[in-house]
């Protein structure tokens, strides 16, 4: 469908020669005066409204008035007669995107109006982002029901108006750079640049450079003039994750900007001032590593203003289902295929599991998941052996310790391990419990609910 155009002008010449030049691109509503455009702003969404200034009744002012508050944003320009210039700059200043002397120049116009369209668009595509952003790492971004999380959050809310410098800790995996987002998003800088460095990935001689910048000829290859991370997070927030990796030069370079908050571009002696709130990461002990000697004291202690550490997966509780639930959902819309179903079983399997990766590894696990599942329905035969290896030791404990099991039930429980160490192969499922695969037929011909073909 076209997009609506107001055409509000009392001459009527005028009116049938911008209805005829623009009605290709546009549906055009054309009017006669100020109080017929109020009403129809109230019955019709517009994009854009072309309004002359001079005509009876109230000034096209009133419109611009009317319009600038509509929920439609809509594009408003003004025409204006001849020495009517000063007014008309008041209505820009009043919500008008811009100004045409009368009469019209029409192509002028029309490339007036594209641009006026194409940056409200964008100006919408912003604030779409930004609402976007927002969501995604507010509180309510950051997936959990947990007590240990909620410690962790109650922190985050604390923390995030503030100026202090934050220190993430914990084990890999745990989402700690989402946690250093949430408290960006949080703060008053949400608007500014957040600005994340991994601090393992650069090599010691070049993140210097990456986080300070450097001038031309300051080293072999600086061939040009380079902003460092710092400055490109000016007004916003840095993110220095795997903080202990850093090098003893780099490390004095920092202590210096979290005490004078300034710094000096590799090859230069001009100091720049620098408005950047600091958020570390790391999943070292820096404390045993200062005992070492292997991380400067006072920097520890320039750093650890504020620690916020992140619990593992595994002392998370019953987030873990709630994270399952959520990725696989995400994974399956992302690729377009219906969202797998976890039994009882393997469901039971996961939360026995350690997750050493934290939720990295479940992630991955989740995406791998609905990739390669065998059907809708996941058991404990479609999990990876790394998972049914360490459950399938601890169901083997546990019948050997449960006497109050029948014979029966013991010999049903050893058999689904022994599939489920084998993945479903009846060969294996057989040596593994010491029996012909004959014999392991006529079992699951007797208990057909443990067979997996």
């Amino acid at each position: 469908m076209k997009p609506n155009l107001l055409i509000v002008d009392d001459e009527e010449h005028t009116r049938d020669g911008l209805e005829l030049a623009l009605e290709d691109e546009f549906e055009v509503f054309c009017v006669s005066n100020t109080k017929d455009a109020l009403v129809a702003l109230e019955q019709e969404e517009f994009e854009v409204i072309l309004t002359d200034l001079r005509m009876p009744g109230e000034s096209g002012m009133s419109v611009i008035d009317k319009a600038i508050i509509h929920p439609g944003n809509p594009l408003c320009i003004m025409m204006t007669a001849y020495g009517e210039v000063e007014v008309a700059v008041e209505a820009m200043k009043r919500g008008a995107f811009d100004f045409l002397p009368k009469p019209v120049n029409l192509e002028q116009l029309e490339l007036l109006i594209k641009r006026g369209l194409k940056e409200r668009n964008l100006e919408f595509e912003n604030r779409h982002l930004h609402q976007r952003l927002d969501k995604k790492f507010s509180f309510d971004g950051i997936m959990g029901k947990s007590h240990a999380l909620e410690v962790v959050m109650d922190k985050v809310r604390l923390v995030g108006p503030s100026k202090a410098t934050v220190l993430l800790t914990g084990e890999t995996g745990t989402g700690k750079e989402l946690v250093a987002q949430s408290i960006h998003q949080n703060s008053n800088r949400s608007k500014k640049t957040f600005v994340p460095v991994h601090c393992a990935a650069l090599p010691s001689n070049l993140l210097e450079s990456e986080l300070f910048g450097h001038e031309k000829g300051a080293f072999t290859g600086a061939t040009e003039r380079r902003i460092g991370r710092f400055e490109a997070a000016s007004g916003g927030t840095l993110f220095l994750d795997e903080i202990g990796e850093i090098d003893p030069s780099t490390q004095v370079k920092l202590l210096r900007f979290l005490e004078s908050k300034t710094i000096e571009r590799l090859g230069s002696s001009k100091t720049l001032e620098l408005d950047v709130r600091l958020v570390c990461a790391t999943n070292r002990n820096l404390f045993q590593m200062v005992q070492k000697g292997d991380f400067r004291d006072d920097l520890y202690y320039r750093l650890n203003v504020v620690t916020i550490e992140l619990p593992p997966l595994r002392d998370r509780g019953d987030d873990l289902t709630l994270l399952l639930n959520h990725f696989l959902k995400e994974y399956s819309l992302e690729n377009g295929f219906d969202i797998p179903v976890l039994s009882t079983e393997a469901l039971h399997i996961l939360k026995n599991y350690a997750w050493p990766g934290n939720i990295r590894e479940l992630r991955n696990f989740c995406e791998n998941l609905v990739v390669l599942k065998r059907g809708k329905n996941i058991t404990p035969y479609d999990l990876d052996s790394r998972f049914t290896m360490h459950n399938t030791f601890e169901a083997a404990v546990d019948v050997q310790q449960n006497h109050n099991l029948s014979v029966e039930e013991n010999e049903k429980r050893l058999l689904r391990n022994a599939l489920l160490e084998a993945r479903g192969n009846r060969t294996k499922a057989a040596e593994l419990m010491g029996i012909s695969r004959r014999t392991l037929h006529r079992k699951l011909d007797r208990w057909p609910e443990l067979d997996t073909k």
